[in-house]
């Protein structure tokens, strides 16, 4: 629960600019991993530019981060909502269980930046999205997909 309590601590400056910060986020991620564009096709060929003021994006970028902020608001107990995310990314999107580690990742750097995640936040949020990532990839096992 200490994990829990560090990272929604600063969760509330993410939530205050789940526009600007969950834009970043994924213009990070199609940046750094850009193989994750596969899984976004709209967004291709676009530039950084192009990308910081696109409505659509940013309206992805809110999603993500309005589901993860209801994940973390379970403490756990999220059993419910991981399954229900895991069918539709699964058997709709079609998305490997390796690119929820990258946007992780990017979303760290981002909450360090944006939210003043310190290096025991950093932590924390490692430890809570390795267990979520997890059940994820058990409810993908079940479902049948190796992504």
């Amino acid at each position: 629960m200490a994990d829990y309590d560090v990272v929604l601590k600063c969760w509330s400056a993410v939530e205050a600019d789940y526009s600007g910060i969950g834009n970043l986020v994924l213009r990070r991620l199609f940046k750094e991993f850009p193989q994750s564009l596969n899984h976004f096709p709209k967004f291709d060929g676009m530039s950084q530019a192009d990308l910081a003021s696109n409505g659509d994006l940013t309206a992805q970028g809110v999603t993500v981060l309005t589901k993860l902020g209801e994940v973390l608001k379970t403490r756990g107990n999220h059993g419910e909502i991981i399954k229900n995310l895991s069918k539709t990314h699964a058997n709709q999107h079609k998305v490997p269980i390796g690119h929820f580690k990258v946007i992780a990742e990017i979303l760290g750097k981002v909450m360090e930046e944006k939210a003043g995640l310190d290096g025991p936040g950093q932590q924390a949020l490692k430890r809570l999205m390795t267990a979520i990532i997890a059940d994820i990839e058990a409810n993908y096992k079940e479902l049948g997909f190796s992504g």
